[in-house]
């Protein structure tokens, strides 16, 4: 076991911040606990368990499992701390009430640098063109059926992703009991075969990583921002081509109950360089646009 400890610099929401690790409240990768959160990562250095505490004045880390071997040098990046990393606090200059309203309320809110990247790309190609209900599904299985128990004392309660050689060596249709076509299957099925060179954007810069990510075909702005925002730490990444994200935007911010993404853009850039902040910020604030019509239904792999 490593044990890692740094000071707080200022206000810390550990639920809000460590939240978009999940998906959803079932994953079986991440537990939240009255004295903090649990959480099984696979990082480049190998699957990681990690218990985080926060007290009055500072965070605590345990760790176990071969990542655990730098937790000094990765766990600040993990709850979104240390030199140029922003929090919600920072926002009550906002030039929108409503912004600066919710960051006056919530300030502790930050964005994760997890540098799990695989831990967020995978799941975010199996959210691509289904509901969030399928997609779910289709993770929480493929942790069961592939997945690892997590290392140290929560192997019985927290399960690691599966190691990405046994991704690669997973025929495609060994991902349809899971509710997941061909296309999306052999798009992970590639990802893991080259994982080194997509942990590689860990180094690199936003721009840089977004721009190797976007590179391959099957990984739009909507998935390299998804992994942005959880495995690498971009304050400004935007989910282009969400379903439901320019509706709450444009609600939020100019109280027109739809959006497209042109629109949402414009509201948001006067938060240049902090969007993703913005963004958060709005989606725990319990701000819904209104809805209109049927939602979208969830379909058979035969009609993806």
């Amino acid at each position: 076991m490593t044990r890692a400890e740094i000071p707080l610099d200022g206000p810390l929401d550990l639920q809000a911040t460590l939240g978009p690790l999940a998906r959803g409240p079932r994953d079986p990768s991440i537990r939240f606990t009255s004295d903090g959160a649990w959480l099984a990562l696979r990082r480049v250095d190998g699957p990681v368990a990690v218990h985080v505490s926060v007290r009055p004045e500072r965070v605590t880390a345990e760790a176990w499992g071969p990542g655990a071997a730098e937790l000094d040098s990765w766990f600040a990046g993990l709850l979104g701390m240390g030199p140029g990393m922003m929090r919600s606090g920072d926002l009550v200059d906002a030039p929108d009430r409503v912004i600066a309203d919710l960051a006056r309320r919530r300030p502790g809110i930050r964005i994760p640098a997890s540098q799990a990247v695989l831990d967020a790309l995978v799941p975010a190609v199996l959210e691509q063109r289904v509901t969030g209900a399928e997609a779910k599904r289709a993770w929480y299985g493929l942790l069961r059926a592939h997945g690892e128990p997590a290392p140290g004392p929560v192997a019985g309660m927290l399960r690691s992703s599966p190691r990405p050689e046994t991704l690669a060596r997973l025929p495609y249709y060994a991902f349809h009991p899971l509710g997941v076509e061909q296309r999306r299957a052999g798009l992970i099925r590639g990802i893991a075969k080259r994982a080194a060179w997509f942990e590689a954007t860990t180094a690199m810069s936003p721009r840089d990583a977004a721009t190797r990510l976007r590179s391959v075909p099957g990984i739009g702005p909507w998935t390299a921002a998804e992994v942005a925002v959880r495995a690498l730490g971009d304050h400004d990444a935007v989910s282009v081509g969400d379903f439901h994200l320019p509706h709450l935007v444009t609600w939020a911010l100019a109280r027109e109950p739809r959006g497209d993404d042109d629109r949402m853009l414009d509201l948001l850039a006067p938060y240049a360089g902090r969007r993703a902040l913005v963004i958060r910020l709005l989606e725990t604030s319990g701000i819904r646009a209104p809805r209109y019509g049927p939602r979208l239904a969830p379909r058979g792999i035969q009609d993806l």
